[in-house]
């Protein structure tokens, strides 16, 4: 007769639901993408690891609606619940990009009730840039 394997990585070592839920977060990072097709809300904890996420395409909006300041305020708002949940009260906020949705997303994130201790643009922004191509010769 067969022996019967030990089962390794089972639930019965005292791990038990998902480690999500359980994790606290007390102050965190929001960082806001603002391109003009698209706004991409990212929520992390202070050591950059991600906590939830959010864009104007995953909440539902397509084409030309996702550049939108109301997609905007919808994503802030659809990624800030997730934490307010876990427990999140404090927060900084970096904003990257030139798009629409940029205030729209800040004021979602005034009115979720999270105490901001800065707002910061990040968006990159050239000290010189790139060599220009040869000009065309006729």
């Amino acid at each position: 007769m067969a022996k019967s394997l030990a089962r390794t990585g089972s639930r019965r070592d005292g791990r038990s639901g998902s480690r999500k839920s359980a994790r606290r977060i007390p102050k965190g990072v929001i960082h806001v993408q603002a391109s003009f097709n698209n706004t991409i809300v990212t929520v992390t904890d202070v050591r950059g690891r991600v906590i939830s996420w959010s864009s104007a395409g995953t909440c539902g909006f397509k084409g030309t609606r996702r550049g939108t300041p109301f997609a905007a305020q919808t994503a802030a708002g659809n990624a800030i619940r997730k934490v307010v949940d876990q427990g999140m009260q404090r927060a900084e906020v970096m904003i990257k990009g030139p798009g629409l949705g940029r205030d729209a997303a800040l004021r979602a994130i005034r009115r979720s009730g999270i105490l901001l201790s800065f707002v910061r643009d990040v968006t990159p922004m050239p000290h010189n840039g790139c060599r220009p191509p040869k000009k065309r010769r006729v």
